[in-house]
């Protein structure tokens, strides 16, 4: 084959391997749809870049050390956030891989971390930039690879919420050009047609052209037919409701997020900070509450109204003026690639500060949700500050609490479900009978769940089937789950003896990580999205509790030793039966049924992919790549006479002579002594010789001239003139 032919050759099977690719593409444009990852950007731009790598054909190591660092590059983008191949980065590592191999072979799929599911993920699609390079370009044998890309389109369309109707239409034409090309390649072989009049003129691609646009225009012009089946997907979200590990629900991302409408089911814990607080103490990070009961989770009883809150001061007040409080301050920064479409807010929050421009706070009275808006949409802050009066509820006000509830308060807030079985109700009573006061009762409940079996659980927890009550079935049958059971069913208890409470959802306070100036810097993760209770006592407004084994109420309380009686003192005790923290047991997420469109999204916001460039570690690793780079190619020739020499003492064949002696040509025409036009190889050889005062080109070039023309091979000779090829180069090289 000329040069010309060579050209179009690699042309056309450089056009051949990326259809693979854009037929590829296909693959992981449904990711964002059918999974839980968020930027499938990354994977796209990986994808491109090992494509790239296998169609330039570089030496295997060099396309290997180019796609190891691209894969460790992005990895290092995702989740770590100290310099690439640094102690603490090896050791981290290695945790994360010990980790999930153990799982592995225990078969504990839903503990793989999204490191190590993503890292999986590149590396199929490195091995597939190999596979389809075999295929598309080596093999010419499409047909297989194509099939398979319609049948995944076809079942994603018919059985997932994927929309595959331009994904069809694309595959159609990529397929068709590439089949187009690939059977055109393989007559050209067959027929021994030259490549020339093929280069020249486009002539030939006029009918693929022309028949793949009349197709794809038919294709969008024809009368379509309505489904013989209805769509399976509604069947198949019902018939899969429940089903799960002994009767567990579906396993969720861990999360805040904002359909609570099904509760229950297992989650997978993820430690991914959402915002870092600077603030002088510990407390909840309130978002919003939700008062209405189904019997299977949490809605709000009525639309929201949002109102303007002016310069950014809050008109919300969960407590009476007459509780004692301390103005505080607090930072709210939240990480690149997170947010909440609502504030977080202490108990107290009297100002939001930190808007810009045109935004601007409102409150919904109702939910008690904060929404920051920029020229009337939605908008997510990412850094404001927060003034805040910090209660500390009086115990003995508490205790005597005796004033009546107003009607309309008694009557929204005692809300329960018709369907809620009596045996709940008959429980309330029992366990809140022997105590007189409304502060005792209240207390008897937030203890209740610290004995009696029940148990923290964030795996393994069950969803309700049919008609059973959420709280009926996690008080009587399971007594396992997490703060949405513990939460909503104190609410419930409290509610059914006409006591009114509310579910509260949002954050604890996180870890502390440092401080300064009397103020300390928390990290808040998804893992300490959190959900408790709070109840109404006319005195002092509403007051939060924490039934949550394992969780303690983050909230300040003391004693007025002034006003307090001898009597009264001792009682201090009963406050002391608090379920005590437990430091063992991660923080609760909230849970979304996963099969709501609410719930996809906060999915979508809890994904592993969250991409943060580094760009000082890029300049590093860039750095390090390019001199790697320049050390292999100064040292190129060196390395390849070795790897030539291992060939031929392994070889002992015509081929790894001819690649030899190809590679001894390329090294003289880099020392500067270059074959003439005119000039004949023995020519070439005997002006080599006479330059080194040696005969060894001469031989080796006469060997080569019979090996080509005679396909004389004498394997005797190999072992000598293979020394004669080294002792040449060590001349040439010197």
């Amino acid at each position: 084959m000329n040069k010309q032919q060579n050209k179009a050759a690699i042309l056309y099977a450089t056009i051949l391997y990326f259809c693979g690719f854009f037929l590829f593409l296909e693959w992981l444009y449904p990711l964002k749809d059918i999974s839980d990852t968020n930027n499938i950007f990354i994977f796209i731009i990986y994808t491109m870049f090992c494509f790239i790598i296998s169609a330039l054909q570089l030496k295997w190591w060099i396309g290997f050390l180019l796609k190891g660092f691209g894969l460790l590059f992005i990895l290092n983008g995702l989740y770590f956030n100290v310099p690439i191949v640094s102690a603490m980065w090896i050791e981290q590592v290695q945790v994360e891989f010990v980790f999930n191999i153990q799982a592995l072979f225990s078969q504990q799929w839903y503990y793989l971390t999204p490191l190590f599911r993503s890292f999986l993920f590149l590396l199929l699609i490195w091995l597939m930039s190999y596979l389809l390079h075999y295929w598309f370009v080596q093999m010419k044998r499409i047909f297989l690879f194509v099939l398979l890309t319609f049948i995944y389109i076809t079942i994603l369309d018919t059985f997932t919420v994927y929309d595959g109707a331009m994904s069809i239409v694309r595959t159609f034409i990529v397929s068709f050009i590439a089949l187009g090309i690939a059977n055109l390649m393989k007559e050209l072989s067959q027929e021994s047609i030259h490549f020339a009049w093929v280069k020249k003129s486009p002539v030939w691609l006029m009918p693929l052209v022309v028949v793949v646009f009349i197709s794809s225009l038919i294709g969008f012009a024809a009368p379509k037919a309505e489904p013989i089946w209805p769509d399976p997907v509604p069947f198949i979200q019902s018939a899969t409701e429940n089903v799960g590990s002994n009767g567990s629900g579906p396993v969720q991302k861990v999360g805040y997020g904002e359909d609570d409408s099904r509760l229950g089911g297992s989650f997978i814990q993820d430690d991914t900070p959402v915002f870092y607080a600077r603030t002088p103490e510990r407390h909840y990070w309130r978002i919003e509450t939700k008062d209405e009961y189904t019997g299977k989770g949490w809605v709000s009883s009525s639309d929201s109204e949002y109102e303007l809150q002016l310069n950014g001061s809050i008109d919300l007040e969960t407590f009476s003026s007459n509780v004692e409080t301390e103005r505080r301050d607090a930072l709210v920064e939240f990480q690149e690639n997170e947010s909440i479409n609502k504030l977080v807010y202490p108990y107290g929050i009297s100002q939001v500060e930190g808007l810009e421009g045109e935004e601007a706070v409102f409150l919904d009275q109702q939910s008690d949700a904060i929404e920051a808006r920029r020229s009337g949409e939605v908008t997510n802050l990412t850094t404001y500050q927060l003034t805040y009066d910090h209660p500390s509820f009086e115990l003995n006000e508490l205790r005597e609490s005796s004033e009546p509830y107003r009607d309309e308060l008694l009557e929204h807030y005692t809300q329960l479900p018709d369907t809620l079985p009596g045996r709940v109700v008959d429980l309330a009573e029992e366990i809140t009978n022997p105590h007189e006061t409304r502060y005792e009762k209240v207390k008897a409940v937030e203890r209740y769940f610290a004995s009696n079996d029940f148990e923290y659980r964030t795996t393994d927890v069950p969803v309700p089937r049919g008609d059973q009550d959420y709280v009926d079935q996690f008080l009587f049958d399971s007594r396992i789950g997490y703060c949405d059971n513990f939460s909503t069913s104190m609410v419930v208890l409290l509610r059914a003896i006409d006591i009114p409470a509310r579910w509260v959802k949002g954050f604890t306070s996180g870890q502390l990580i440092g401080g300064e100036n009397a103020t300390e810097l928390y990290e808040v993760t998804n893992g300490n999205a959190h959900s408790w209770v709070e109840v109404y006592f006319p005195e002092t407004g509403w007051v939060p509790f924490e039934p949550t084994q394992g969780f303690s109420n983050l909230s300040d309380f003391h004693v007025d030793i002034d006003n307090a009686s001898n009597t009264d003192l001792p009682q201090t005790e009963d406050d002391a039966l608090e379920a005590p923290e437990r430091n063992d047991l991660p923080e609760q997420p909230e849970s979304d049924v996963p099969t709501d469109e609410a719930a996809e999204q906060e999915s979508d916001q809890t994904d592993g992919t969250n991409f943060t460039f580094k760009w000082w570690y890029a300049a590093i690793l860039v750095a390090l790549i390019v001199i790697i780079g320049i050390g292999i190619y100064k040292t190129r020739f060196r390395w390849q006479t070795k790897a030539l020499a291992v060939k031929m003492k392994n070889g002992q064949d015509a081929k790894s002579f001819q690649e030899a002696y190809h590679h001894l040509i390329k090294l003289l025409r880099h020392y500067g002594y270059t074959k003439d036009p005119d000039q004949t190889l023995r020519e070439f050889a005997n002006r080599i010789d006479i330059h080194y005062s040696t005969d060894e080109m001469g031989q080796l070039t006469s060997y080569y001239e019979r090996l080509l023309y005679k396909n004389e091979l004498n394997e005797s000779q190999l072992n000598e003139l293979t020394q004669l090829w080294k002792n040449l180069i060590k001349r040439i090289m010197g």
